[in-house]
């Protein structure tokens, strides 16, 4: 009833789980996922078919205890008397990844594995699913952020079939080591629970996170003074924010949820753009 991607950034810092299902919020049920933090081990995985989610503590734990994804996968099924309905997928903190498919999951059913990545699924419109998720994944930019591959993977998925069922739910869960909001190890959350078309919502939503929780780039920041300086200050006046442009820009930002990307005496060109965009007061 599901496909989906367990994967590992190149830099290994990042381990995440992206999945869509003809199933409601399949993104409550089928993701976990752990950041190495001070020695300890990383990893992630993807319960589903008839998923077991006593799999994700368990699983976790193992993982974090330094056992590998197969020794993982083994350690999981091995206890489990349904195993046979079950479908797993993990990535240890290595990048070692295994995915297992019990031999009474509903056709099509199967799965495919690579350095760093774990693809999986059930109830799919046939191996082509899984074939071009794969595709898509190593036709990625190991560089770029582990949430947009894992994107990238689950919408070829979606156009190649997906769930043979139809469409329903998707999430995107990503975990690094104090590289979420305020110092926490979730960079990545979202989740599509009822949805037409769940994965394009899912996009839609990525990029909404990347504008309020995206870092700027250090690089193309803005010296804040000139006519530029001139150009914010009318802007952030028309919107009801006069006053000393620091202050005004601070407070007009906190509004718009976008303090992470305030850099003082600069200014990012995404937040230019998105004070641009946005009316003016009385518009």
């Amino acid at each position: 009833m599901t496909f989906s991607i367990v994967a590992r950034s190149a830099d290994g810092r990042q381990f995440g789980v992206a999945v869509a299902s003809k199933f409601l919020a399949a993104g409550s049920v089928v993701p976990a996922a752990v950041a190495g933090r001070e020695g300890q081990p990383g990893g992630a995985l993807a319960t589903q078919a008839f998923a077991n989610v006593g799999y994700k503590a368990a699983g976790l734990e193992l993982l974090s205890s330094g056992k590998s994804a197969q020794e993982t996968v083994e350690a999981l099924t091995s206890a489990d008397a349904q195993a046979v309905e079950r479908q797993l997928g993990v990535v240890d903190t290595e990048g070692r990844a295994a995915t297992y498919t019990g031999s009474e999951c509903i056709a099509w059913a199967g799965g495919a594995t690579g350095y760093g990545y774990a693809i999986q699924g059930n109830i799919l419109a046939g191996s082509r699913v899984v074939a071009l998720m794969e595709e898509a994944w190593l036709a990625s930019d190991p560089r770029g952020p582990l949430s947009r591959r894992l994107l990238a993977a689950l919408a070829a998925g979606d156009a190649s079939g997906g769930d043979s069922r139809g469409k329903q739910s998707a999430a995107v869960l990503v975990v690094a080591a104090g590289e979420g909001y305020d110092g926490s190890d979730v960079l990545v959350d979202l989740r599509v629970d009822d949805h037409a078309e769940p994965v394009a919502e899912l996009a839609r939503l990525l990029d909404l996170h990347d504008l309020v929780f995206g870092k700027p780039d250090p690089e193309a920041l803005l010296d804040l003074d000139g006519p530029l300086a001139e150009e914010v200050s009318r802007l952030l006046f028309e919107r009801g924010f006069p006053g000393e442009l620091g202050k005004a820009l601070a407070i007009w930002g906190g509004r718009e949820n976008l303090e992470m990307r305030l850099v003082q005496g600069k200014i990012d060109p995404v937040v230019l753009n998105y004070l641009r965009e946005s009316p003016a007061e009385g518009s």
